[in-house]
């Protein structure tokens, strides 16, 4: 076994060894640049600049749901939620909670307290969103997920999770609206001003 080799093994043991705790605490020490949101997806750091495009979406997403629970509703946005799989900590674009939900006893909101995520698509990690975050909010039963694509000027809508993966899909073009009157949210999320990239 050649040294690099040696320090690969060591870097790898060391990485598994840690837990999402202190990932998160290594990665608030580290100079990220203003703009810029960290998770980690399978135990892999990612690292997306928020873009005009995005916030806006983002942000008609969340007040339409402020106007449809008041603006009390737990409904949060890059806030770190643990997710079922190896080394998820991620940090949805809109995440809305149980209005009954309570963080655990490490001060985090519980993945099982979550009704609604929905992401909005950055070129760099869109891959996550339509595999491995969208397979680990199934298994975790998140009852209503949306993926807002601004590349494709399309809206993703999934529901009835069963085990790892959604059992319904409907895609909307922007302009259109999002028929959520059957899901738990029981709104309708009007898309007609999201820009697309």
């Amino acid at each position: 076994m050649t040294v690099l080799e040696d320090r690969i093994e060591m870097a790898d043991a060391d990485a598994k060894a840690m837990n999402l705790d202190e990932w998160f605490e290594r990665l608030e020490r580290m100079p990220v640049p203003e703009g810029f949101r960290v998770e980690i997806v399978g135990g892999n750091v990612y690292m997306t600049p928020q873009r005009d495009t995005h916030w806006v979406i983002i942000r008609r997403i969340v007040r339409a749901l402020e106007d449809k629970f008041g603006m009390d509703v737990l409904v949060f946005s890059d806030v770190r939620i643990d997710f079922p799989g190896e080394a998820n900590g991620f940090c949805p674009d809109v995440a809305m909670l149980d209005e009954a939900a309570k963080k655990d006893d490490t001060g985090h909101w519980r993945h099982q307290d979550v009704k609604f995520i929905a992401e909005v698509i950055s070129k760099g990690t869109a891959a996550n969103d339509y595999g491995p975050k969208k397979t680990a909010y199934a298994t975790a039963e998140v009852p209503v997920y949306l993926v807002a694509d601004p590349y494709q000027g399309k809206c993703h809508l999934y529901s009835r999770p069963k085990e790892d993966e959604y059992t319904s899909e409907l895609t909307v073009v922007f302009g259109a609206d999002v028929d959520l009157t059957n899901t738990p949210l029981g709104l309708t999320l009007k898309t007609d001003a999201f820009p697309r990239d």
